[in-house]
């Protein structure tokens, strides 16, 4: 379903593409909201060339043809869930002008982190079990070729394909020292287990009559919704960290400061928890992190009261015309009434 209609379209930053040392310099993805015709012949190269990637990254880029458009397709897709998880909060996933929020450690960009690396993910698997890419294919089900999964529909999506290549795209992680660089990593990964965690068996009989003499199973990902879900109640209890030296390995290492009132001492997150370093702004204002929740459509019960900042909202009214006392018509059509209804419509004040 397309986004309501406050949400711009905005541009999502490669956060999974880029090497996450915590210093490179993140900018908005290239081209989104344009529909990227396939690559023919040499066009993928050029492609590569435009999309805001390392020399390495680009490299492989090109090694792989059909990669340039399910990494667009990928930021895409992160773009739009992250829109869509966050319609009813101060803080909309609006980046547009506002990268700055890129270079802080606040929930929100922990979150963008993890959205982006499960979209690339699940893009890059889907693309192989698509036949988009020419290096891979359907997943290696065990007693499942290739040949039968395409001749019965059956192609699983190559999640152990994606994650292998992700891990090699994204280069090893430095900058060990880096509280930044080891949260920014960390996140990511909770975006690719949010992704692994969704991977289902699903199966398929072949035989006379509806018969199940010949049953095929293969692996098929959960509809990308369900993980941004999953991510968003990551979100919302997202673990503030601070840095602690490991001793024993020489290395920085995440570390969660004991509750208030606990009796236990501070733990290292788990590993499915999404970490922050900053508490984060209202975004009730104007700022270079958001622009303000002014003009923000909301819902008198449910979200004017927390998305309005306590600056009260206006109430307009609108005629939406709709279909009515409908019935069926012998053979075959059903014939409807046009009617017409007030709606309100609610938005904060600016």
């Amino acid at each position: 379903q397309p986004p309501p209609p406050e949400l711009k379209l905005t541009r999502l930053p490669p956060l999974a593409l880029s090497s996450l040392t915590g210093r490179e310099v993140l900018t908005p993805f290239p081209g989104l909201g344009t529909a990227a015709a396939p690559a023919q012949g040499g066009a993928h190269l050029k492609q590569c060339d435009l999309l805001k990637l390392s020399r390495r990254q680009k490299q492989l880029c090109r090694r792989e043809p059909g990669l340039a458009e399910t990494l667009r397709d990928a930021a895409h897709l992160g773009l739009l869930e992250c829109q869509f998880q966050f319609r009813h909060e101060r803080w909309n996933c609006s980046l547009e002008g506002r990268t700055g929020l890129l270079k802080r450690g606040f929930k929100e960009t922990a979150f963008l982190y993890a959205v982006s690396s499960a979209a690339l993910t699940h893009t890059l698997a889907r693309a192989c079990s698509a036949g988009r890419m020419e290096r891979c294919t359907c997943d290696d089900s065990p007693g499942l070729e290739s040949r039968q999964a395409w001749q019965w529909g059956v192609c699983g999506d190559n999640l152990k394909y994606s994650t292998k290549f992700l891990s090699n795209f994204l280069g090893s992680k430095r900058g060990n020292k880096d509280l930044r660089a080891r949260a920014d990593a960390h996140n990511t990964h909770v975006g690719i287990k949010a992704v692994k965690s969704g991977l289902r068996t699903t199966c398929k009989c072949h035989g006379v009559s509806g018969s199940c003499a010949v049953r095929t199973c293969w692996k098929q990902l959960s509809p990308f919704r369900e993980t941004g879900q999953v991510l968003k109640l990551r979100y919302d209890s997202a673990v503030k960290v601070s840095s602690a030296t490991n001793e024993a390995l020489g290395r920085l290492e995440l570390w969660a400061p004991a509750r208030q009132g606990s009796l236990t001492k501070g733990l290292a997150p788990r590993s499915g928890d999404l970490v922050y370093m900053e508490d984060s702004p209202s975004f009730c204002r104007p700022s270079k992190y958001s622009p303000g929740t002014a003009g923000r459509v909301c819902s008198r019960e449910a979200s004017c009261s927390s998305l309005c900042c306590g600056r009260g909202y206006d109430t307009q009214s609108r005629l939406v015309a709709f279909s009515c006392h409908c019935q069926v018509q012998w053979c075959c059509y059903v014939e409807c009434q046009q009617c017409v209804q007030e709606e309100l419509v609610y938005t904060c004040k600016h």
